[in-house]
């Protein structure tokens, strides 16, 4: 929840998963009814949202507010390896 001086906002909840073999993020939301889209980058995805979510949420009347806040838990996995030893 986001509370502001004058009132409660709801803050919908955006899953992105770095796919590696597919070389490619995917986002989902249980949230947002019907999202599921993929991007290339972080960057492209984060544009896609920002038009997807708003549709979306009049498409399924989720929402009377005239502003949609969200948050996008980004996540992927990655291997370090270490020096060997000389």
């Amino acid at each position: 929840m986001l509370v502001t001086e004058d009132h409660i906002q709801k803050v919908f909840i955006i899953r992105a998963e770095w796919d590696h073999d597919a070389s490619i993020w995917s986002a989902t939301s249980d949230d947002v009814l019907g999202l599921a889209t993929e991007a290339d980058s972080i960057e492209v995805l984060f544009n896609k949202l920002s038009s997807m979510i708003p549709e979306l949420m009049v498409f399924n009347k989720l929402t009377d507010q005239p502003e949609i806040v969200y948050e996008v838990l980004a996540r992927k996995s990655s291997v370090a390896h270490l020096p060997s030893e000389a």
